[in-house]
């Protein structure tokens, strides 16, 4: 399959009558799969009510077919072809974070969208992107469009064009490139069905965002459980993952350095993540900077970015630093524990 390249300028007016976007757009509705920027990360696009093209998303990933898919909307009032009902917490956060980066879980009307964009629920995640380039393609082909990362499953999500022609060139119609992303890593997903609302997956969003605005939140405790079937993406499976084995380290710089210093010894090529900060403190084969420890989200920003350079650099092995947990440190705790599945060492 030849993948079609369509460079956009986000900063341009009447971008709904852009060419390129109305061919993208052709794409969605002829029930092919395209890839498309959002604030979040490049989100890979198809027609959710149509069992065909969501089946070509999990084909060029290599999703898992229990992983859930988000549904990305540009109008509130498309919710009501799907949504079952809309509870009153889930439609203050609408008000306050739509468009942006936080998906809500509803529960779902029946006989709409494709069963295989629900993996078998009763509850569907929805968003809004705070992206120009996405919001215009979402209301030229006026479709809900089902859109997991752009990236081959379990591996970094793509925060550019050049990231999902890397993983995806041929195995899909085309790809709308709208430059880098911002946020850096995916939707917070918030369950929004019982009392008291409940973090799925921790993003863009953080957790004291959300209780200024609706009060108590709750973190599912089924994050850290691989057993349990996801009710969103990122609950389950290794995901974000280099192709080196990734290990976190709990501990002081010098520890980690003498963990670097071993490896080397015995003849491996090895990688440091560390931030602008620390940077000049290590001494490894390949030390990349993930932005500023002081400002965790230039760290969020950059991070699929730099595990994908360790690709690049052909590293045997990561050593990482770890992050606060709080704020958005923990969207980036949640990702590199995914990515090092779980690996952690202690001083």
């Amino acid at each position: 399959m030849n993948t079609k390249v369509w460079k956009v300028d986000k900063y341009v007016d009447n971008l709904e009558s852009n060419p390129h976007i109305v061919d993208a757009a052709h794409f969605l509705k002829e029930n092919e799969v395209v890839a498309m920027p959002t604030e979040t990360v490049y989100g890979l696009a198809g027609n959710a009510e149509n069992d065909e093209a969501v089946a070509k998303i999990f084909a060029a990933k290599g999703r898992p077919a229990d992983n859930p898919l988000i549904i990305h909307i540009a109008e509130k009032e498309q919710l009501n072809r799907f949504v079952a009902e809309v509870p009153e917490k889930a439609a203050i956060l609408m008000e306050k974070f739509w468009p942006g980066p936080l998906t809500i879980i509803f529960k779902m009307k029946e006989g709409v969208l494709s069963e295989k964009a629900s993996a078998g629920l009763a509850t569907v995640g929805v968003r809004m992107p705070d992206h120009p380039v996405a919001l215009a393609l979402l209301r030229t082909c006026g479709l809900p469009i089902a859109a997991p990362s752009a990236n081959s499953s379990g591996k970094p999500s793509p925060t550019t064009a050049a990231h999902v022609l890397d993983d995806l060139e041929g195995k899909i119609a085309g790809v709308v490139d709208g430059g880098p992303t911002g946020v850096g890593v995916e939707s917070t997903v918030i369950d929004c069905t019982e009392t008291f609302p409940v973090i799925l997956r921790p993003g863009g969003v953080t957790k004291e965002q959300l209780e200024a605005v609706v009060g108590e939140v709750h973190i599912d405790p089924a994050l850290k459980n691989e057993a349990a079937k996801p009710k969103a993406p990122g609950m389950k499976y290794r995901h974000y993952a280099p192709n080196a084995p990734l290990y976190l380290v709990s501990g002081t710089r010098g520890f980690l350095q003498g963990l670097a210093a071993e490896k080397r010894a015995e003849g491996l090529r090895v990688g440091v993540l560390t931030t602008e900060e620390h940077a000049d403190e290590y001494q490894a084969d390949v030390v990349l900077a993930c932005g500023r420890r002081a400002e965790l989200e230039t760290v969020a920003a950059t991070l699929y970015d730099v595990l994908r350079r360790f690709n690049e650099q052909q590293v045997d092995v990561i050593f990482s630093e770890m992050f606060p947990y709080e704020g958005v440190g923990y969207a980036i705790m949640n990702r590199l524990e995914k990515a090092a599945g779980n690996k952690v060492i202690f001083e």
